[in-house]
């Protein structure tokens, strides 16, 4: 991260080092905040942001679901985000939207708690690895489920709710896997830590539906619609822990992750043990609509 300067704060561009936020603030101490991921990528006319009012649209869903007033419009939002990325000369970004309670009380009645509001960006790479890319990872069905909407609000980015997240990723890696792969309380497959997750079998691609617990992803959809576009069915689909085992190819989307294929599942190799050519074909079809490759998705990239 050290290849930024500012971040906004509050509608101030404000020195890397001096973004603050005082101890006793409710979102330190609660969980009380959203949050999102957004990449600008490099493209022939400069940096370009992919679908930024999307993800600003979701950050305001998110805040006014779990109820925390946030007065900065969508517009301002994407404004911010984009001056973010300019004072910052960052060539390709990853941008960080946050929107938590502050000070004022540590009540669980957070009601005379300030509302902060920043946005970071920094130039990130692949999530997962390069080599995960190009080759695929390994992960491993986490012993902890993903919660349930009874719990909390599944379908918005609440950063409390990533401590689920967190164990699972945590889990994963002390058992020798990349990433891991939540089921549902019903034992449905879910999606990962911080990825949508989709199933290729006899050439037709099948994902959770959002009613099995999972964030809407706006890569997810995306992914979706330039299958679909190519002529690849594509369906949603309740999906068992066996049929991750019965699988031709898996693979995860995300704004991190971006497209990153699976190579094996609780030490089971997916497919041939490589990336299979849905994969690969998503994968080329999605760096090619962010990188403004393909007129049809220009309408997704948001110039700097």
């Amino acid at each position: 991260m050290d290849n930024a300067q500012f971040i906004w704060m509050n509608g101030e561009m404000v020195p890397w080092a001096d973004a603050q936020v005082h101890v006793l603030s409710h979102g330190l101490h609660y969980g009380t905040g959203v949050f999102e991921g957004i990449r600008a990528y490099a493209t022939a006319d400069g940096p370009a942001v992919f679908r930024l009012a999307e993800h600003m649209d979701r950050l305001h869903r998110s805040a006014a679901a779990y109820g925390i007033p946030l007065s900065w419009s969508t517009a301002q939002l994407i404004d911010a985000a984009r001056q973010l990325v300019t004072i910052n000369s960052l060539p390709s970004a990853y941008i960080r939207p946050l929107v938590t309670l502050g000070a004022g009380s540590l009540s669980l009645d957070p009601a005379a708690c300030s509302v902060e509001v920043m946005i970071a960006a920094w130039e990130w790479g692949a999530y997962l690895g390069e080599d995960g890319v190009a080759n695929g990872i390994s992960v491993g069905v986490s012993s902890w489920r993903r919660f349930a909407e009874s719990t909390l609000i599944a379908n918005a980015k609440g950063t409390g709710g990533y401590l689920n997240s967190v164990q699972a990723k945590q889990e994963a890696i002390r058992g020798g896997f990349d990433e891991a792969i939540m089921l549902n309380i019903d034992g449905l497959v879910a999606e990962g830590s911080g990825e949508n997750l989709f199933l290729v079998r006899d050439g037709a691609v099948l994902t959770p539906p959002v009613t099995a617990g999972i964030l809407a992803g706006i890569t997810r959809a995306s992914v979706i619609q330039l299958l679909r576009d190519d002529g690849i069915e594509v369906s949603e689909a309740s999906l068992a822990r066996s049929d991750l085992y019965y699988a031709d190819e898996l693979f995860f989307t995300g704004t991190a992750a971006e497209v990153t294929p699976i190579r094996a599942v609780d030490h089971r190799a997916v497919g041939s043990g490589r990336p299979g050519p849905i994969t690969r074909r998503a994968q080329d079809l999605y760096q090619q609509a962010v990188t403004g490759k393909l007129d049809t998705y220009r309408h997704w990239l948001d110039p700097v």
